[in-house]
């Protein structure tokens, strides 16, 4: 379902950017300046828009997200799904090395090892082995199949480069003590396709920073900014700027998780009967009101029902009772809990700077104190006792919502016996026996009560009329390539 935000525009100034049709197209992405020209595989949402621009990897993504050649021109995939057989374009490094098979597999490996301890590095453990079968062809040998797999290798992070430099498709410079990347399409034939004589005519540049919220919704109403990128419910409000507002909201049908994750396992927190207590007391169903969002769904479940196909998830048990009385239940289990320790029922919440943030936790904040619980918010990444977690999917499949919670990679609780049940799934073939694997991994986590989910996250752009190569997609990444509109 579409995600539609009522928003006033003035019909007189659309289109009205400040760079024209010949001029680069500017873009700002919500996040830290220097976050942008991060280097590494742990990257800000900016940094991996700027890697996917500039360091191709087997596959791409298009504008809706799907995958498409990238340094590979065409692929096979055999009968039972785990062997990607890949053959390469016929094309250089920028120092004019002749890219090879044999250095994608060493740069696939030295990935994988690189990302161990990440939930990408998890999302990658069906690689089973990786071989050069000729100069320009490479193979990838999985546990068992992975319908979503060319999904996972189109992934910012899984771009290559050689001696730094990476394989495009745009080229970037960055002006000294400059926080804007000027990205320039490579030349066709820099990328193994036929030359054209007019493409000098066709490629636009395209600017990028990266901006704190405020001041990119500020560069977007006064014309010096054609796309915002990366907006998140903490700073949805800003969006709606009136009646002069110089574009389009799009907002993403995401998938993904959005809720509270549990970074504790002490006092209130210690037991799984008391971290569901604060499960219960989420009215998810008022939870987003203030938003107007129209097609935004509440959930209390990991892994969104969609996404099972032989299965019927069991519900929490408490999911279809009236708020009144889930409240009354769980106030009861912090009364006991407060009666026995003497201490006080207090929480922290970690969110990011906002006013989304703020009207999102004031509604939390009623929540909690309806069960006896006092709540206080504090910035993100402060130690809180909960801490929003609001990630979008890269694949669509059970084991990523189930890889975000595993215990090699987080602190607070977590299960074990969900991530055994995970593992093994990663050598079954049989989508049955996989999907009822995956199934009790969920089971296992939620009695485990270590995430309160509301739903889908949420994710938003300021799209200037006249801008192409934009598209909504469900995965939170839009690529910079095609906003320069080349034709091939």
């Amino acid at each position: 379902m579409r995600l539609v935000l009522p928003i006033l525009c003035s019909l007189a100034l659309a289109g009205c950017g400040a760079s024209g049709s010949d001029g680069p197209v500017n873009v700002a992405i919500i996040g830290d300046s220097e976050e942008l020209f991060q280097n590494g595989l742990r990257l800000a949402t900016s940094a991996q828009h700027l890697r996917g621009a500039t360091h191709e990897g087997l596959v791409s993504l298009d504008p809706v997200g799907q995958a498409v050649p990238a340094i590979a021109e065409r692929w096979i995939i055999t009968d039972d799904g785990k062997s990607y057989i890949f053959r390469l374009r016929d094309m250089e490094w920028p120092d004019g090395e002749t890219l090879t098979a044999q250095q994608v597999r060493r740069l696939l490996l030295d990935k994988q090892r690189r990302l161990e301890g990440t939930t990408l590095g998890l999302d990658l453990a069906k690689i089973s082995e990786v071989r050069a079968m000729t100069g320009r062809v490479i193979e990838i040998q999985l546990t068992a199949a992975m319908p979503e797999f060319l999904r996972l290798l189109a992934q910012p992070e899984m771009g290559f480069s050689n001696d730094g430099a990476g394989t495009g498709p745009m080229t970037m410079t960055r002006p000294k003590d400059s926080i804007i990347a000027q990205l320039r399409a490579l030349p066709p034939e820099q990328r193994g396709f036929a030359a054209r004589e007019d493409w000098e005519e066709l490629a636009r540049e395209v600017h990028v920073q990266a901006l704190p919220a405020q001041q990119a919704v500020e560069a977007f109403g006064n014309g010096n900014a054609d796309l915002i990128l990366n907006g998140r419910l903490a700073h949805l409000p800003l969006a709606d700027t009136g009646p002069l507002t110089r574009g389009t909201v799009r907002i993403d049908a995401a998938w993904g998780q959005f809720g509270l994750v549990f970074r504790t396992e002490e006092g209130l927190f210690a037991s799984a009967s008391l971290r569901e207590a604060l499960s219960m007391a989420i009215d998810r169903s008022d939870l987003m009101q203030s938003f107007n969002i129209g097609g935004w769904v509440p959930s209390d479940e990991i892994v969104p029902r969609s996404l099972w196909t032989e299965v019927e998830p069991q519900a929490l048990e408490w999911a279809d009772w009236p708020i009144a009385r889930r409240h009354a239940a769980a106030a009861g289990r912090v009364a006991a809990w407060v009666s026995r320790t003497g201490e006080r029922a207090e929480v922290s919440i970690g969110m990011p700077e906002g006013p989304g943030s703020e009207q999102l936790y004031r509604e939390i904040e009623a929540d909690f104190a309806a069960i006896g619980v006092q709540a206080r918010m504090v910035p993100a990444g402060q130690s809180a006792d909960l801490e929003l977690h609001d990630r979008v999917a890269r694949y669509a499949s059970p084991r990523w919502y189930l890889n975000q919670f595993n215990c090699r990679i987080r602190s607070g609780p977590c299960s074990p016996a969900a991530d055994e049940l995970v593992a093994q799934s990663l050598v079954v073939n049989d989508p049955s026996e996989k999907t009822n694997l995956l199934a009790q991994a969920e089971l296992e986590l939620t009695d485990s009560h270590v995430f309160i989910a509301f739903g889908a996250p949420i994710r938003w752009s300021l799209v200037r009329s006249g801008v192409t190569g934009y598209q909504e997609n469900r995965w939170g990444l839009h690529p910079l390539f095609p906003l320069s509109q080349p034709t091939i």
